[in-house]
């Protein structure tokens, strides 16, 4: 079976089994899993490198080869030098109708990302094309230009560019609501013959205290769930039903990297992580709403899915 099929076959079964495994204590959340010990003696921090006020050319370099050679995690002025070696993006549209859609092509993207808590030395590794940390590994592609994934356990500050999402949003609860959009998300995904991407975002608002992280029952509370577009060439922007698609601005952000299983639960304890370290930082202040990164579909372990959870962070004026 292809991959792009197993893709298929993971979105139509996910909303059967998100409900199952869809977790809102944040104590049941586990630890990070451990990454490569050789990789993190090769390369403490990675993914560090300078957070540049705007989307640099390191994202969109790459492609299968590229990521191949990127399996070495090399740090700093290395990993730069890696990545610019790398050929240049094809401008492959990503359509689930053509060759090699559904492969991840995975780049490293150092001139995106800093790392600036949490464990420090974690690194990621690309093997075969795939982004690994340990047992966890994201095998579908990321949308063109966008930083790679920050790895359990560690905090970076991350520059995303604009993005083409499929939205669809509810009022309602995400323990039970969650499976109402995957359909339409996924039925508008399949009539556009558009190939899945990693992540699905979800946003949040008013769903949780921005000062403690925990969650709360505001009274706009609502969530936007989103399957990302891999490029913007794929369907123009508008309305699909109940289902928007929508350009999102580059946004920069502070992000945790988060094993478990999906829901607030994750959501709440990254964000208790994040605080933590704003509080640290006073010279930043949130600059956006909650939202979290699901890399993984229902087929991987809970203990370890990876995600993300993030806020849009700005620095204070002087």
């Amino acid at each position: 079976m292809t991959r792009f099929l197993q893709s298929l076959l993971a979105v139509v079964t996910l909303p059967i089994a998100a409900c199952a495994s869809f977790e809102s204590d944040p104590n049941k959340i586990p630890e990070p899993v451990q990454g490569n010990p050789a990789a993190r003696q090769a390369s403490p921090g990675a993914v560090t490198g300078a957070v540049t006020g705007a989307v640099t050319g390191d994202a969109k370099e790459g492609g299968k080869d590229g990521a191949k050679d990127g399996a070495s995690t090399e740090s700093g002025s290395a990993a730069a030098a890696a990545a610019a070696e790398q050929p240049a993006y094809d401008g492959h549209s990503g359509r689930a109708s053509e060759p090699g859609a559904d492969e991840p092509m995975a780049v490293r993207t150092p001139g995106l990302i800093t790392r600036v808590g949490g464990d420090k030395e974690a690194a990621i590794e690309i093997i075969d094309g795939v982004y690994r940390f340990g047992p966890s590994r994201i095998e579908s592609p990321l949308p063109a230009g966008y930083p790679e994934p920050t790895p359990p356990g560690a905090i970076d500050l991350k520059r995303y560019p604009s993005v083409r999402r499929a939205e669809f949003v509810s009022s309602g609860s995400p323990a039970s609501g969650m499976n109402m959009g995957f359909f339409p998300l996924f039925n508008h995904i399949k009539k556009k013959d558009i190939a899945m991407t990693s992540p699905v975002e979800m946003d949040y608002r008013d769903m949780f205290d921005v000062e403690t992280g925990k969650r709360v029952q505001g009274e706009s509370m609502s969530w936007t769930m989103s399957f990302l577009y891999r490029t913007t060439e794929l369907a123009p922007t508008g309305k699909d039903g109940s289902v928007l698609v929508t350009d999102r601005p580059e946004v920069e952000v502070l992000s945790i990297g988060m094993n478990g299983p999906y829901g607030t639960g994750v959501v709440e304890k990254g964000l208790g992580l994040l605080n933590a370290w704003l509080k640290e930082h006073p010279e930043y202040e949130v600059a956006g709403d909650v939202r979290a990164f699901h890399y993984n579909g229902p087929y991987i372990a809970n203990r370890i899915k990876w995600s993300e959870v993030q806020l849009p962070v700005k620095k204070k004026a002087s």
